[in-house]
């Protein structure tokens, strides 16, 4: 065991030290589906698995609490798998490097899975511990929630029993989440051509990196810049004074997650070749003074390269280039029912180009306002269509309408208050859950969603706070006792 499975409590960190040695990236769940089972096996927990691969385990009730309703405790399994470029790390074979930094819970360059491996680790601890006072329980572990939300979509006939459903997967202790953003995605596709590099070019490759990335629910409301959006900046640039052309572009890789590192590789010809570079410094220097506040690590770098054989077609470049400068990014509305709350937005998520000459840029949209998610959608699938692309969408999922009136809310809130004498936040949240989805197979569900406090999620920079592990747990704990 690491350093972490000696914090308190104990019981939980424990289960979270053993959640990080197996590798868990999402629709590659195989590993730690296989240790769920194993789990429940070896403590001799009643246990199903559907065909999606989702584990649902059954604790019955403590004596004296068997006419309680049942509560279901649901988290996911897969975490994102994002790291430094300068780190070695293969998310399908090599367990997490955890740290203890000060009051935080980090991974070495990578991130850290505490999204949703510490609402698991309470789970799991809740189905071992002796002293837990409850009704009877279901613990419910989804797949691949993090890249299509497939495990609740696909929750097979008859998981669930429990009247109420205590999500584990929120990212601010202190606050009870009752309602969240639906989604959908919207994926880009161009076909090129690649013809033979012009001659007396010169080829460089540039690189945006060190970004703070983060959440695209969660954190699109900070400001954090897109590395996408800024290599694009410096392409469309280059195209209207230096006869660019585009040889390569990579950015980002997941869909909820801000991009944090991309770079392309261009040419421009000779005779620019030092206007050009004076114009790139200028633009460098633009570039830190407009992001010091909100990006301040942020690097651009420029590099020269070896001639390249191949670059894109002009039609192509330019129906590429001009949509990544003109999509929409960032918050597109606040919400006038929830103050605070991002109503609507969009990310450009990653920018890919394949070996058949197909290039496909994914990006995701969220709203809880169903229609406005939809005006949102539309506007990116323009923006591409007029570039020439082929564009096509997930099948998105749906939000999760709050009810303030709730009773798990009540109980949930009251059990707070009594711990820590302290009235509890109740919020909607922007990043998407899968309450929506559950609700659509399990319409009478009451559902509360809490956690303890991370940061930096989606990013090597995630990072769990050690002192609201044991209010978390307490909270769970003194819900479950009282419903």
């Amino acid at each position: 065991m690491s350093a972490i499975a000696s914090l308190e409590p104990r019981i939980v960190w424990e289960q979270f030290d053993a959640i990080t040695r197996v590798p868990r990236p999402s629709k590659k769940e195989g590993k730690i589906i296989d240790f769920l089972v194993g789990f429940a096996e070896k403590h001799g927990i009643e246990y199903r698995k559907d065909a999606i691969g989702n584990v649902v385990m059954r604790k019955p009730a403590t004596p004296g609490f068997e006419e309680r309703p049942a509560v279901v405790l649901q988290s996911h399994m897969d975490m994102v798998c994002e790291k430094n470029s300068d780190v070695e790390f293969d998310f399908e074979h090599d367990p997490i490097r955890t740290r203890i930094d000060g009051q935080w819970v980090r991974a070495e360059g990578t991130t850290l899975g505490a999204d949703c491996g510490i609402g698991m680790a309470a789970a799991l601890a809740v189905m071992i511990d002796p002293e837990a006072q409850h009704g009877p329980i279901e613990a419910l572990f989804t797949v691949d929630e993090e890249t299509g939300l497939t495990g609740a979509f696909e929750l097979g006939e008859d998981m669930l029993h429990g009247k109420y459903l205590l999500n584990l997967d929120s990212e601010d202790e202190g606050e009870l989440f009752i309602g969240c953003a639906g989604g959908i995605d919207t994926i880009a596709t161009f076909h090129s051509t690649m013809e033979a590099a012009p001659k007396n070019y010169v080829f460089y490759r540039v690189d945006v990196s060190d970004l703070m990335g983060g959440h695209s629910g969660d954190d699109i409301d900070k400001g954090r810049v897109n590395s996408n959006k800024t290599v694009a900046r410096l392409l469309w640039d280059g195209m209207q004074s230096f006869e660019l052309r585009l040889s390569y572009f990579s950015g980002g890789n997941l869909r909820n997650a801000i991009p944090r590192e991309a770079y392309a590789i261009f040419g421009i010809p000779a005779r620019y070749a030092e206007e050009f570079r004076q114009r790139y410094e200028l633009f460098a220097a633009d570039l830190k003074a407009e992001f010091r506040l909100r990006e301040p690590n942020f690097r651009i770098t420029l590099n020269e390269m070896p001639q390249v054989d191949e670059v894109l077609d002009a039609k192509t470049q330019f129906g590429l280039i001009y949509s990544l400068v003109g999509v929409p990014n960032g918050v597109i509305a606040m919400s006038a029912a929830v103050p605070g709350l991002v109503e609507t937005s969009t990310n450009l998520a990653s920018v890919k180009f394949g070996n058949d000459g197909r290039i496909v840029v994914t990006s995701s949209q969220r709203s809880s306002v169903e229609s406005a998610k939809t005006y949102v959608m539309q506007m990116v699938e323009s923006v591409f269509t007029l570039a020439g692309a082929d564009v096509a969408h997930s099948d998105g999922y749906p939000g999760w309408t709050p009810d303030p009136k709730s009773r798990l809310l009540e109980i949930t809130a009251n059990a707070y208050r009594r711990l820590f004498a302290t009235e509890p936040k109740v919020r909607a949240i922007h990043a998407g859950l899968e309450c929506g989805l559950f609700l659509e197979k399990y319409p009478d569900l009451e559902m509360v969603s809490f956690g303890p406090t991370l940061r930096g999620v989606h990013s090597p920079d995630e990072r769990l706070e050690i002192a609201t592990v044991p209010k978390f747990w307490a909270l769970l704990l003194e819900t479950l006792k009282s419903l």
